[in-house]
Order: C-alpha cells, then structure tokens, then sequence
C-alpha cells in the first residue's frame, strides 16, 4: 500500500473541510453547458489553497495543470461538475448526522471534492509528480451535454494523454467498457385542422404513435457478451384536444457497448425514418448526442491501469473492485484509444433524482482511495 502516515493523518485532519466543501458547492446550479458559476467557484477554491495555472477554457472546464511541461506524455484526472436537473436557482441542500441531501449531491459533487483534497495533499507538501499531472473538474457529462468537456480535453492534448481517469461512481466497480449511444429529436408534421371540420386530415400524433410502436417492435442485436438497449423519453406537441395535431416530437436513443451494434441499430432507425417518409409523412431527425463505444485500447496499458484500481480498491477500502461497462467521460478517450477508466468517490443514492442522497462517511473513504491511486504518479 502507498498510503504513508502522513497521507492517513491528512484524510482524517480534512474531514470537516471535505464536509465544508460539499455544503457549500452542492447548491450552486449547474446544468450542462452552464456549468460557469460552478466553474468560478472551483476555480477559486483552487487558488485558494495553493494552485497555480488555473484557468476555466472555453468548454467550462476548470483545468488545473499541477506538472505540464507542454511537450510530454500526461495522465488526467477528472470529475465532472455539471448536475442532470435544469435548475437556474440554488439547489435545495440539506443533512443529517449520517447523509447529505441535494440533487446532484453524488453525482459528481461529491467526486469533485474527494479528487480535489487528494491532489491537494501532494501539492500543499510539494511532492513532485514523475510525470504529468492535469486535474479537471469538468463540464457536460450529463445527458445532451454530449461529453463536451471531455472531448474538449482529448482534441486539445491529443496523443500526450497517456491515461485518463475519472470518478463518477460508487467504490465497487470501475467502468472499463464504454456504452455507447445516439440520441436524436425526431419530429413528425401533418397537415393538422380542426377536429370536426377537417377530420380525415392527417394526425401527426397518430403517426408518431406509430413510429414508436415500429422503432419498440425492434430486435437489438443478439450478439454474446454485449448488450443494446433503447428508449422513447419523451414526447411533445398538440395543441388542444379538439384539434388533429399537427406537430409531434419525441427523444429517442439507443446505447450499446459494441461498436457493430450500435451501427446495427443506427441502420434500423434510419430505415424506419426513410419508411414513413415514404409514406409522404414529413419527418425531421436532429442528432442531439453520440457517444461512441471503446476502440483499440492497448491491452498491457489498459490492465496496468486497472491492475492498480483493483489494488487500491484492496488495500484501502478493503473491496473487490469488479469491471462494468457504462457512459462516462472515459468514453470519448477510450474511443481514440486512451486507457482511461472511471472510478468511484463516495457512497449515494437516489442518482437522477431530487431525493439524491450521500453518505458523509464515504467522503473519508474517497479521499484515502484516491491518494492511493494518485500516489502511483508522484515522487513519493
């Protein structure tokens, strides 16, 4: 284990700030792309205990460039700051002795401020990384924030980033495998009218109800070891109930963690489409996300990095940290190559919804994990 005495001593004197951090970051809003007051406030919380070369990019990204010699290989660590409610106003933040309530609490404040007091222990005792060290609290990994942020990062250090690591998740598994997906606004119009006066006119609802039962009578591809999935979530439109509606919409996506699948499935939505537009139905299909599977990782890469999750999983938390497959910010590197992985932070509940909670004990636990991964990169 490379936990020292004093890494120990520093996880147990930081509790209390830990717990500060949460109550006083939790309510601040942040819907993807729209993450700048978050952004602000991390950012100043940096500068405050000692960072240097902050800055906020152009993606509201919050990047934290703790060893960068511009020209050499780097590892990045990230943790996302974007929350999936739409709030503008301050989110409603409260606790108990045991937990901490607030949507968005876990996923990813809570991770935000474990990897943010494990880098500063090495640098508040100036022990120097071996190579490369740049930390983000990154924007738009939620829903239709596409990965922006971290896509950001991939295309602007490019093949310098010689691992990525993100924590985005509970301490038992480590996400491995990229689940894929594209997410697309699919509109249907019709002529409409009034429902009496122009009955036999053509329902755009009617239609769209259709479509839906075609894209749900869909078998996903039966391929071993992988798995497809798919998902109308929303639809909209009408105008009253005694008018033949003239526009409808609906949100669909489909996912998978196979690259072949999810053209499969790419190639049976389409076909769907281009069939009621032969039907001279006016159909309108917006690409709102993709986000891709992994491509060719390389293989004694990848399991070095995992071999050493799985050990401080061990070690420290005293846990068998098992493989899974999900969508991450480690997606968009894992697609071109990279061998990244995402990790967990803390113990929550209640993800994606407005009774999210989180175990204040678990924040302990999160900082003493992520030193042990973090220490395998530093002088120590």
């Amino acid at each position: 284990m490379n936990l020292t005495k004093e890494m120990e001593q520093y996880a147990l004197d930081t509790k209390e700030e830990v717990l500060q951090f949460m109550r006083d970051l939790s309510p601040i809003p942040a819907p993807s792309h729209h993450e700048e007051k978050r952004a602000e406030w991390v950012k100043g919380w940096m500068e405050r205990n000692g960072a240097k070369g902050v800055f906020i990019d152009e993606a509201l990204n919050v990047q934290w460039p703790v060893k960068d010699d511009g020209v050499s290989d780097m590892v990045v660590f990230m943790a996302h700051t974007d929350v999936v409610f739409p709030d503008t106003e301050p989110l409603p933040f409260s606790e108990d002795d045991e937990k901490m309530y607030c949507p968005g609490v876990g996923d990813d404040t809570a991770r935000v401020a474990t990897l943010l007091h494990a880098v500063r222990y090495f640098t508040q005792n100036k022990i120097e990384p071996e190579t490369n060290i740049l930390v983000v609290a990154n924007s738009c990994e939620e829903g239709l924030g596409n990965l922006k942020g971290s896509r950001f990062i991939m295309d602007t250090y490019g093949k310098r980033v010689k691992a990525l690591i993100t924590v985005d998740g509970g301490f038992r598994s480590m996400v491995t495998t990229g689940v894929g997906s594209h997410r697309y606004r699919v509109t249907v119009k019709t002529e409409g009218g009034h429902s009496y006066g122009a009955f036999g006119n053509r329902n755009a609802i009617a239609y769209m109800a259709s479509m839906i039962d075609t894209l749900y009578k869909m078998k996903v591809p039966a391929k071993e070891g992988t798995k497809t999935t798919y998902n109308v979530g929303v639809i909209e439109g009408g105008t009253s109930v005694n008018t033949i509606c003239q526009e409808v919409s609906m949100l669909y996506e489909y996912r998978s963690d196979d690259r072949e699948c999810l053209l499969t499935m790419k190639n049976m939505f389409e076909k769907v489409i281009e069939a009621y537009r032969a039907m001279g139905i006016e159909v309108e299909v917006e690409l709102l996300g993709e986000r891709p599977c992994n491509g060719d990782v390389p293989e004694d890469e990848f399991n070095a990095l995992k071999e050493m999750v799985r050990k401080a999983g061990s070690e420290v938390l005293g846990l068998e940290i098992k493989e899974d497959s999900g969508s991450t910010d480690a997606n968009y590197p894992l697609s071109l190559g990279v061998p990244a992985i995402c990790i967990g932070g803390c113990t929550s509940g209640g993800t994606h919804t407005r009774s999210e909670w989180l175990l204040k004990s678990s924040l302990y636990d999160g900082v003493r994990f992520l030193l042990e991964i973090l220490s395998n990169y530093f002088n120590i």
